[in-house]
C-alpha cells in the first residue's frame, strides 16, 4: 500500500483489492478450487517454501478469495495482516493454542465460549490460565509471571458492556514481556481500533457486525505478520479455514460495514435514552449514556458507542422472560450484530454453562437482557420495548 492510499475505512473497504479480474469485475469471482496444478516440481516447490507467490491447497489458505477476503480484515484494524476462519471460536482457539501456551490471564467479562474454553479445554491441557474479574494493575503485574504469556479481554464486555482502558492494560503487558489480545466483535473496527491502543493481536466473530445480515458465520484474527504466521499454522493444522463461499459473502458485507455500523450506533442511542428511568428498567447499561460507568473511558478510546445494550428488568429473572417473550420486533434468538434487532437473556443463553456462581461473581444477573439493537426504525424499536414493559409491568402488578 503507498504513502497515499486512502485511509478512510469506507474507501479503503470497497478500493483495497489484491485481485484484478481478467474481464474487468471490480471484485474477484468465487474460486472454489481447492488444489491448483503447476508447470513442473520446481514451481511448486517456489510456492511451498515461500519463495514465490502462488495458490497452492485451499486448506491451507492458499485461495484468491480468501486472500481477497483477509486483505480486506487487514485493513479494517490497519494491521500488517489478517486471517480469516470458519467461526468466531475457530479464530480465538487458534490464537489462544498459538500465544497462550506460557499461560493465558483473561481480565474482566467475557464471552462465555471463550471462557469454557479456557476453563473446560485450556487448562486440562496444561496451559495455566487465571481469571481476573477487573482490570485492577497490580493483580495483572502479579499474574504476568512468564515471558511470553498472554492476556486477553473484550471491550465492551459482553454481556455488561464494562469498558477496559487498553491503554493502561497494554502497558503492563508490554513491561512484562506479553502479549495483548483483544476481542473486538462488539464495537467492530469502526468504533474502535485495539491495535492503536497498544494490543498485539485483534480477533472478531465475524458472523456478527462484519457480517451484518445474519448469514455466515465466520471469524477473523488480525495482527503482525510475524505473529500472524504462527496463528496461521494452527489454523491450517486444525482445518479451522471457511469456505470460498463464506469468504465471498463476508468481503460483499464488509463494503457496507461503516454504513450499518453508523446506523446502529444512532439506534441504540436513541432506545437506550428512552429506557433510561422507563417503569420496569432498573438499569441500562449503554456506553453512549452520561450515567454508564465507563462512559468517559468510552468517548476516549471508542468512535462510536455501538449496537449493543443491556437492562437489569426491575422484578427479577421472571419479569425479565416476560418481558422477552412479550416482544413483537425484537427476536428472541442469540447471536448479534445483524439488520435485526434480537433480545436474548444472557443467563439463559450466552452465559448459561458457566454456572450461577460464576455468573453472580462476574455480576450477570438473571434479571438482565441483552439488546442487539438492529437497523429498524428507531421509533418502532422503543415502542415494541414500551409495550412489552407495559405488559411486565402490569402482569406483575396482578400477581398474588
Amino acid at each position: 500500500m503507498t504513502d497515499n492510499y486512502p485511509t478512510a475505512p469506507s474507501t479503503r473497504l470497497i478500493h483495497n483489492r489484491r485481485h484484478r479480474d481478467a474481464f474487468g469485475s471490480p471484485y474477484s469471482p468465487v474460486y472454489n478450487t481447492t488444489t491448483y496444478r503447476f508447470p513442473d516440481t520446481e514451481a511448486q516447490l517456489d510456492v511451498i517454501e515461500a519463495r514465490k507467490p502462488g495458490y497452492l491447497y485451499t486448506r491451507w489458505g492458499t485461495n484468491p478469495t480468501i486472500q481477497e477476503l483477509e486483505q480486506g480484515l487487514a485493513a479494517l484494524e490497519q494491521a500488517e495482516a489478517g486471517l480469516a476462519f470458519a467461526s468466531g471460536m475457530a479464530a480465538i482457539s487458534a490464537t489462544i493454542l498459538a500465544h497462550g501456551q506460557q499461560g493465558v490471564v483473561c481480565v474482566g467479562d467475557i464471552y462465555g465460549g471463550t471462557q469454557e474454553l479456557l476453563a473446560n479445554h485450556c487448562q486440562p491441557l496444561g496451559i495455566p490460565v487465571t481469571f481476573l474479574l477487573q482490570a485492577d494493575a497490580e493483580q495483572l503485574k502479579a499474574s504476568l509471571t512468564t515471558q511470553g504469556m498472554l492476556v486477553f479481554c473484550e471491550t465492551p464486555a459482553n454481556p455488561t458492556l464494562a469498558i477496559l482502558d487498553l491503554r493502561a492494560i497494554a502497558g503492563i503487558v508490554q513491561e512484562k514481556g506479553a502479549l495483548l489480545a483483544v476481542d473486538n466483535t462488539f464495537a467492530s473496527p469502526i468504533n474502535q481500533r485495539p491495535l492503536e491502543l497498544g494490543a498485539d493481536l485483534v480477533v472478531h466473530s465475524a458472523t456478527k457486525y462484519l457480517g451484518g445480515h445474519s448469514d455466515l458465520t465466520a471469524g477473523a484474527m488480525m495482527s503482525s505478520a510475524r505473529l500472524t504466521e504462527t496463528v496461521a499454522a494452527w489454523r491450517k493444522n486444525l482445518g479451522q479455514l471457511l469456505s470460498p463461499e463464506t469468504a465471498a459473502l463476508l468481503s460483499r458485507s464488509l463494503r457496507t460495514l461503516p454504513l450499518r455500523i453508523r446506523q446502529h450506533n444512532e439506534n441504540a442511542m436513541a432506545v437506550a435514552r428512552a429506557l433510561d428511568g422507563y417503569p420496569g428498567v432498573a438499569r441500562v447499561l449503554y456506553p453512549g449514556l452520561p450515567s454508564f460507568p465507563g462512559h468517559q473511558l468510552a468517548r476516549e478510546q471508542m468512535n462510536g458507542f455501538g449496537g449493543m445494550m443491556t437492562i437489569e428488568i426491575a422484578g427479577g429473572g421472571a419479569a425479565a422472560t416476560a418481558v422477552a417473550d412479550n416482544l413483537r420486533i425484537f427476536l428472541l434468538a442469540t447471536s448479534l450484530g445483524g439488520v435485526e434487532s434480537l433480545v436474548s437473556q444472557p443467563a439463559i443463553t450466552s452465559h448459561h454453562d458457566i454456572g450461577a456462581e460464576e455468573r453472580e461473581n462476574r455480576g450477570i444477573s438473571d434479571s438482565m437482557l441483552r439488546f442487539s439493537v438492529g437497523l429498524e426504525d428507531p421509533a418502532d424499536l422503543i415502542a415494541d420495548l414500551q409495550q412489552a414493559l407495559d405488559k411486565a409491568t402490569a402482569r406483575d402488578k396482578t400477581r398474588p
